[in-house]
C-alpha cells in the first residue's frame, strides 16, 4: 500500500489523533498535548492580532514543549467549536474558532483558526495554526 494511501484504520487513528489534540488544546493540559507530537515534530503559528502580525515556529520536541508551554500558560479557550475537519491520507485541514482569553491581560478575542496537521506514526509531524481575529 502507498504511505499516502489512506485506510479505515488510519483514518479513524487520524480522527483520533485530532480529538485528542483538540481536547488538550481546549483544557490546557501541556503533559497530554506534548506527547502527541512526534520527536522531530514541526510547528508552526501564523497570524495577525491588533494589526501586528504574530509568527513562531519549533523543530522538534524541546522547541515544541517550550512554545505549547507558552501558549498554556499565556492564554485560555473558550467556546471552542470545530467547524470542518477534511483528512485526506496523511494530513488533515481543520477549521475552527473560539474565544482566546489572555490570561496575563484578561482580554477575549474571538478568533477563527485554520490547522494543517500531518500525521507521522500516529502522531504529529507537522502542525501549521493559521489565525485571524474574526
Amino acid at each position: 500500500m502507498a504511505q499516502n494511501q489512506t485506510t479505515d484504520t488510519g483514518r479513524a487513528d487520524f480522527e483520533r489523533l485530532l480529538a485528542q489534540l483538540y481536547a488538550a488544546r481546549a483544557a490546557g493540559a501541556l503533559e497530554p498535548l506534548c506527547e502527541l507530537f512526534a520527536p522531530d515534530a514541526f510547528f508552526r503559528i501564523s497570524g495577525s492580532s491588533d494589526g501586528k502580525p504574530i509568527a513562531l515556529s519549533a523543530r522538534g520536541s524541546a522547541q515544541v514543549r517550550s512554545w505549547l508551554a507558552v501558549l498554556v500558560k499565556t492564554f485560555r479557550l473558550t467556546r471552542h467549536e470545530i467547524l470542518s475537519t477534511v483528512i485526506e491520507g496523511p494530513r488533515a485541514a481543520v477549521h475552527w474558532r473560539a474565544s482566546i482569553d489572555s490570561r496575563i491581560t484578561g482580554a477575549s478575542v474571538a478568533t477563527e483558526l485554520v490547522d494543517l496537521v500531518e500525521m507521522r506514526d500516529k502522531r504529529i509531524g507537522s502542525y501549521v495554526e493559521l489565525f485571524v481575529p474574526a
